[in-house]
């Protein structure tokens, strides 16, 4: 009986019954062969030949006899040396991959356990104007929570906003001294942000700003209410700030919950790590040693007995296991933060909390603007708003250029600029260093998001013309049948077919840049097939199904798209 999978798991179906390997580790083991002639996989059986005591090509030979009894007639084999090489025949095949692909429920998995899974993303510093550098954490970690949800997780995005610590002491001193009324009232944030800048400044000359600093933000944490009524302020108006910029993103959360939810949390914590004898003295401040694991000691609370990040890391990982009922906790945040998540993660291990095995840090790469590092401190920051403008603007520029007339410029412009960004961070593998540039990422050729986005618009104009034309008899009578399912047509589709395997392998590895690659390439097949086969004045007898390809490859790239939180437009 045929099963419906992707090429790679249904040659893992057929050979596994034959080599009592798993079909997991068949699959690992499928090469393509260097020449489409040879078929369409290879088997390698040289792993076989210690346990079966018998020489690799013998085992080829005998596993391509056996093979023809299960796979027949929808696959053949031939031995070649050591390999049995695998050919499906497509006239059989090929309908039932079209028929797999149409089904309702074809991009949802079903995973063998459903986990509840808290996505700790974005987490930008309040006062602080939204840069690039907070782009990475939002769109990679937008991008998971729609991968686990299509995974058939039930994922819960967190905004662990930056509303807490002593940057506020900065901050209110800054406001304080040389904040512009009118100015704040125009631009809160980017008031807010000039008079940081100029705190830093002027503390390199007058280091008596920063003892000034620490008595604002200790009186923040006694709760004085001068110091809560401009907390408060620097809150509001950033928080009506970060909406705005959300809603462009085409970003949402669950749970907006700040590092200052935590604060009474705290001191539980503290009181648990000493109970069970973790806490040490060190130089005046409580540590726990993390020795045994090569680390350094994790500062609990500092010297003069106040809490640090760990103490309120640990809160809250304790808070989304114990009260949001988290199976997995994941924290999207930057490659720099390695060494803390690692104490943090090993310090709740230490307390007996065998769950800390399923916290993960979902690390990330720095992003440059054309080769700059960003740095708030020193003003070194590309504003997130600015990007997307000028995004739009470019693009709107492009499609002046080259389709005036196309309706709804506008809104396709915001896609086209949107999808620029959110692609070029996202094609890249998330450890990776991106530099980005505007000029490249808004490219309509090579590995960005207008190229993706446009090989759909041309699907779509496709199947809307391929409607409209009435197929003329004469064609039928007097031109050969076509091959339907060319070596192009034929590579799409296996291709297609992989995306449940792609998506799941994408879950797994927490990688983002999995599905994006699987767009680009999903593209580039398309292209490659269309410059070949005819398909709005194909042969009536394969024009259904070369419709259909189409159809499912525009579906395919519509969903991918938006796993990655990208529009797909229809025209461009």
């Amino acid at each position: 009986m045929i099963t419906m999978y992707s090429l790679k798991q249904q040659a893992a179906a057929w050979l596994q019954p034959l080599t009592k390997l798993s079909a997991q580790h068949i699959i690992s083991m499928l090469e393509v062969p260097p020449s489409s002639a040879l078929g369409d996989l290879a088997f390698p059986c040289f792993t076989l030949a210690k346990s079966w005591r018998l020489a690799p090509q013998q085992i080829a030979a005998e596993l391509c006899e056996s093979f023809h009894t299960v796979a027949q007639p929808y696959a053949s084999a031939a031995a070649t040396g050591g390999y049995i090489n695998l050919a499906w025949n497509r006239k059989y095949y090929a309908p039932l991959l079209l028929d797999t692909i149409a089904l309702p429920d074809y991009a949802q998995l079903q995973p063998a356990q459903k986990q509840r899974i808290i996505i700790d993303m974005s987490s930008p510093n309040i006062a602080k104007p939204f840069g690039v550098g907070h782009l990475r954490s939002t769109v990679i970690g937008a991008a998971l929570y729609r991968m686990y949800a299509a995974a058939g997780h039930e994922p819960i995005s967190v905004n662990h906003i930056g509303d807490w610590g002593t940057q506020f002491g900065k901050q209110i001193v800054a406001h304080l001294r040389w904040s512009d009324s009118e100015q704040a009232a125009a631009d809160p944030i980017g008031e807010a942000l000039r008079v940081y800048i100029k705190f830093h400044e002027e503390a390199e000359t007058k280091p008596e700003l920063e003892d000034e600093a620490r008595d604002w933000f200790r009186r923040l944490e006694q709760g004085d209410e001068e110091a809560l009524e401009l907390w408060r302020y620097f809150v509001k108006v950033s928080m009506e700030k970060l909406d705005l910029i959300y809603e462009r993103l085409g970003v949402q959360f669950d749970e907006v919950l700040g590092e200052s939810f935590y604060n009474d949390k705290m001191p539980a914590v503290v009181e648990q790590l000493s109970a069970l004898g973790l806490l040490e003295e060190s130089q005046g401040a409580q540590v726990v040693r993390l020795d045994e694991l090569d680390l350094p000691p994790c500062l609990i609370l500092k010297s003069d007995g106040t809490t640090i990040y760990p103490t309120r890391d640990l809160a809250t990982a304790l808070y989304r296991r114990n009260v949001m009922k988290g199976d997995r906790l994941v924290y999207v945040v930057g490659g720099e933060q390695t060494l803390h998540f690692r104490q943090v993660f090993a310090v709740l291990h230490k307390m007996g909390y065998d769950w800390a095995n399923d916290c993960d840090h979902v690390a990330f790469g720095l992003m440059r603007i054309n080769g700059k590092k960003m740095s708030t401190r020193k003003g070194k920051v590309v504003l997130l708003e600015q990007l997307i403008d000028e995004a739009i603007a470019r693009a709107a520029h492009i499609i002046a250029e080259k389709n005036p007339t196309l309706p709804d410029r506008e809104q396709v412009a915001q896609q086209i600029g949107m999808g620029a960004i959110l692609f070029s961070d996202l094609k890249n593998a998330r450890q990776n260093e991106i530099d980005f540039s505007l000029e490249e990422a808004l490219s309509f050729e090579g590995e960005t998001g207008p190229y993706v986005q446009y090989a759909h618009a041309r699907i779509c104009s496709i199947l809307s013309k391929a409607g409209a034309v009435t197929d003329d008899p004469a064609i039928a009578q007097n031109e050969p049948v076509p091959e339907m399912w060319s070596d192009s047509a034929w590579e799409l589709l296996g291709h297609l077919s992989s995306y449940r395997e792609v998506l799941g392998r994408a879950v797994q590895l927490q990688e983002p840049s999995v599905m994006a690659r699987y767009a680009l390439q999903t593209a580039r097949l398309f292209n490659q097939w269309y410059s070949r086969d005819r398909i709005i004045d194909a042969h009536p007898q394969v024009k259904p199904d070369r419709l259909a390809l189409a159809k499912w490859t525009g579906a395919t790239l519509e969903r991918t798209l938006k796993l990655l939180g990208m529009a797909a437009p229809q025209e461009m």
